[in-house]
């Protein structure tokens, strides 16, 4: 029998682990300059936004490879401010003002990414993050359609994003009062707009239908790695009953995968989502930069302590998910119960 005092104990251990990563990387922010710290993804979101006009200007070309190139700018663009701005400026990484941190999430979720910015942050910040693979409450079970099969999934319905986003937004809103929802009604309206008046007037396009598609093409541009690495990193992993969660520092070295760096990947989505995932979901309030300067650190400790931490390749997880989609994306998943951990 264990001890009546082992939980506690257990508790302790694990919240001293922590405690000794969460020093070794204070250490390393430390030491790093405000460049570091938040410079170099300001600097990649800003030259997405310089990289706009080119892009429009692309699109009036009567070539095709220079429309093809307007396409991929926009496109990556697109990416860039919607998934790496918004998921940054959300976690307020982008700058240590909490005013300026509030204007950039308005900015990348509602203007860019035609979402809601109170959702996105109770959604991702409260629920996935402080539930990491608990069921029912941050177990990404968002992104599971279990009426679909996996072809239809994992081929079809990323090209679907662009169009579901804006709508659940406003499905959304009625959770909201009435001044917070008009501001995002706006700012989501401002954005679409935006782009489909740049098209027809910058872009040159002649109809209304031709703007729409193109605006639907550009947004679907990554859609399907986004959607991938959205289940990749955390379905199919360790799954916690609410009630028997495990410690902080275990819930994320089990719950949570690193990719491979992907150049074009670690450039729209941020490092955070790639290659650095089980050093966002530890430290979510560092850049992108930042997660990928500690990311030698936590691993290393990790190992060290004999803690897991999870890999494995874009292409293993897509076969891996196309062999077993009705255990990971249709079934209930098991419950990992970690004995003296909880």
């Amino acid at each position: 029998m264990e001890p009546a005092g082992g939980a506690p104990r257990e508790s302790a251990g694990a919240e001293a682990l922590l405690g000794e990563l969460e020093a070794r990387v204070q250490e390393v922010v430390r030491a790093s300059s405000w460049w570091e710290r938040h410079g170099v993804d300001c600097a990649i979101l800003a030259l997405s936004l310089f990289a706009l006009p080119p892009g429009f200007l692309c699109l009036g070309s009567d070539r095709p490879l220079v429309f093809a190139l307007g396409i991929t700018i926009l496109g990556v663009c697109h990416y860039t401010l919607t998934v790496k701005g918004s998921h940054l400026a959300t976690h307020g990484a982008l700058t240590e003002s909490r005013g300026w941190s509030k204007v950039w999430t308005l900015f990348f979720v509602e203007v860019c990414t035609s979402f809601t910015a109170e959702y996105a942050k109770y959604g991702h910040v409260k629920m996935h993050h402080g539930y990491t693979n608990v069921l029912g409450l941050g177990d990404s079970s968002t992104w599971r359609l279990p009426c679909l099969n996996r072809y239809v999934y994992m081929f079809l319905a990323p090209l679907l994003i662009p169009i579901i986003t804006p709508l659940v937004a406003v499905e959304r809103l009625r959770e909201v009062e009435l001044r917070t929802a008009l501001r995002t009604l706006g700012l989501i309206s401002l954005g679409l707009y935006s782009q489909y008046w740049l098209l027809l007037n910058v872009s040159g396009f002649q109809s209304p239908g031709s703007a729409l598609a193109c605006m639907l093409i550009t947004r679907s541009l990554l859609a399907h790695p986004y959607l991938h690495v959205n289940i990749f990193q955390h379905i199919g992993l360790p799954m916690f009953s609410p009630d028997k969660k495990p410690r902080r520092i275990h819930m994320m070295s089990l719950g949570v995968l690193n990719l491979p760096r992907l150049p074009v990947l670690d450039w729209a989505f941020g490092h955070s989502l790639i290659s650095c995932h089980v050093e966002h979901h530890l430290f979510p309030r560092l850049s992108d930069n930042m997660c990928l300067k500690v990311k030698p650190v936590v691993s290393q400790f990790l190992h060290e302590k004999q803690l897991p931490y999870n890999e494995d390749s874009y292409l293993a997880r897509f076969w891996l998910f196309l062999q077993r989609y009705e255990e990971f994306m249709v079934q209930t998943p098991p419950i990992t119960e970690l004995v003296g951990l909880q």
